[in-house]
C-alpha cells in the first residue's frame, strides 16, 4: 500500500480533477482508518502538491450549504513526476 500522500497524488495521474471530499471518498476504503486521513490533512497534502507545482487549482464551487470546494488537477509536470516516481 502506498503512503497516503502518494495515494492522493496517484489519483491525479489521469488528469482528473478532485476536491478534498472527492479524494477522501475515493481513498476511504484503503485509508479510512489512518489517523492522518481527515479533511484538514488531505487539504494540506493537496496544497503542498500545489506549492510544489505538481497540482494546480482548476476551479471553485459552492455546495448547497455554502461551503467552498477547491478542485485541483495535475499539471503536465505533475503528471510526469507522478508517473515517474509513483507509478
Amino acid at each position: 500500500m502506498l503512503p497516503l500522500n502518494y495515494a492522493i497524488l496517484e489519483l491525479f495521474k489521469t488528469g482528473a480533477e478532485y476536491d478534498t471530499t472527492a479524494v477522501m471518498q475515493r481513498l476511504q476504503g484503503d485509508y479510512g482508518s489512518f489517523k492522518a486521513f481527515n479533511p484538514p490533512a488531505v487539504l494540506e497534502s493537496l496544497m503542498s502538491a500545489e506549492k510544489n507545482e505538481l497540482l494546480e487549482e482548476s476551479r471553485y464551487d459552492l455546495d448547497e450549504q455554502g461551503e467552498l470546494h477547491v478542485y485541483y488537477q495535475a499539471t503536465d509536470y505533475g503528471r510526469e513526476m507522478i508517473a515517474r516516481y509513483i507509478g
